[in-house]
């Protein structure tokens, strides 16, 4: 009777999945979440089937990026993966990576399993997949509505953690935050092992000592709470580092050493302070999954990221960089990239309010939008149900002449036609897809 509650609900997920995209949908999490209905234990009997480690993916920003490195490296070491790409990350999601993996008849077809997981959902995970290791590339503050405070996620990590104890832990030795995750467990770690000049000035949400509550002080500092930490109080600090970057370059790409349990050198085209930590979590699991370094160079080099991250167009001549950013932390670090770009542009920030979202967004006031002044920003555009409350921000902020738009086709057009030889549009989640559809649209020359 369980090999048939299976079969049917694998046969369902399959071609729900089938008809979700004909209907131009991802079908990549609701198919599951009916299959789990029909066969509750479906996920932990698919699961159960993967020989080699299944790597769980989590953390506040870098998670999809981290998670779909690890599966291009595994990938090129020869292994079939189970991987939830396009980022559904909650338990139907899941299930939908495994049961697009697998026979109508239950028999998996792969070697491993990398999967990105929703750091509230995994407690929920765990009692249907084992992961052999988690990763937890930073905690930020994030969703206030939805999440609370860094501590209540803390808290739901922990726990799920608690639930599979023999697990390898690989966290951000950079982030006083993720790094309570491993007391007492088996973990490694990753970090940035020098003072790189960031100089990103911004409030470090996890500022404080989660052992004694006194303020930390820093040897030096990258962005957010990251960093050198130490608590002068009771002595807790930065641990030593088993996969750390050194003698770190971001002119013309990112290029840098990888110190610690293995020595490497790496360049990539990448832009972005924060793809240093994706690259080193990616690279450590590959590590602990006992593969070798060789080629890995090639391997980011051909990786293609996913939809929003700098994500660029050629519209009308002019090239247009997609970019999400959903938190304090990570509109910062999209600011900090497009810094680096000394050409006249036009930015876009568009903020929904949607419950995927959050529908708090206090946090724009914690964003240091006012280093947009200092980027050669010929034209600033506002968008998103949110609009006004970044138009008001960026009022209070100094900024004079910001235009209130919406994301349609034409509205676009008019920003990307604008001053300046390249557009900027950071986005937050729900604004990406219409936005980034119309960018498409617009780079094929449809019309609206």
């Amino acid at each position: 009777m369980k090999k048939i509650k299976n079969m049917i609900a694998i046969m369902v997920c399959k071609f729900l999945t089938f008809a979700s995209k004909l209907m131009g949908k991802k079908g990549s999490s609701g198919p599951g979440g009916i299959a789990l209905k029909i066969s509750p234990t479906l996920l932990k009997d698919l699961s159960s089937q993967i020989k080699g480690d299944i790597i769980m993916v989590c953390g506040t920003n870098g998670k999809t990026t981290t998670n779909n490195l690890i599966y291009s490296l595994l990938k090129s070491k020869g292994k079939t993966v189970v991987c939830n790409n396009v980022g559904a990350n909650m338990l139907p999601g899941v299930a939908c990576a495994f049961i697009n993996m697998s026979t109508v008849f239950g028999r998996m077809k792969a070697d491993c399993a990398s999967i990105e997981c929703d750091e509230a959902s995994l407690r929920r995970v765990v009692p249907h997949v084992k992961p052999t290791m988690v990763v937890v590339t930073n905690l930020f503050r994030d969703q206030l509505d939805r999440y609370g405070e860094i501590e209540m996620t803390l808290g739901y990590l922990d726990e799920a953690i608690a639930k599979v104890p023999d697990v390898k832990l690989v966290l951000n030795g950079d982030d006083p935050v993720s790094v309570q995750l491993g007391k007492d467990r088996k973990c490694i770690t990753f970090g940035v092992d020098e003072n790189c000049n960031v100089n990103v000035r911004e409030s470090k949400e996890g500022r404080f000592c989660l052992n004694c509550s006194h303020e930390l002080s820093y040897n030096y500092y990258h962005y957010s709470q990251l960093g050198d930490y130490y608590c002068p109080n009771c002595g807790f600090k930065r641990p030593s580092i088993d996969y750390g970057a050194k003698n770190v370059s971001m002119t013309d790409g990112i290029s840098f050493d990888i110190d610690g349990k293995i020595k490497t050198k790496l360049s990539v085209n990448y832009r972005g302070f924060y793809n240093i930590y994706n690259i080193l979590a990616s690279v450590a699991v590959l590590c602990e999954c006992n593969e070798s370094c060789d080629g890995i160079n090639s391997v980011f080099d051909l990786y293609k990221p996913q939809i929003g991250r700098m994500e660029s167009f050629i519209i009308d001549g002019k090239q247009t960089v997609l970019n999400l950013a959903k938190n304090p932390a990570g509109f910062n670090q999209a600011i900090a990239t497009v810094m680096t770009d000394v050409r006249p542009k036009s930015v876009l920030i568009a903020v929904n309010d949607a419950p995927s979202d959050g529908r708090d967004v206090s946090w724009l006031w914690d964003v240091d939008f006012e280093k947009l002044k200092e980027s050669n920003a010929k034209n600033i555009f506002v968008s998103g149900t949110r609009k006004h409350d970044l138009a008001v921000r960026l009022k209070y902020g100094g900024f004079e002449n910001v235009t209130v738009c919406e994301t349609s086709r034409d509205d676009l057009k008019t920003i990307i036609s604008s001053d300046g030889d390249i557009c900027y549009m950071l986005v937050n989640y729900t604004v990406l897809f219409e936005t980034q559809s119309n960018l498409k649209a617009l780079e094929g020359g449809k019309s609206k």
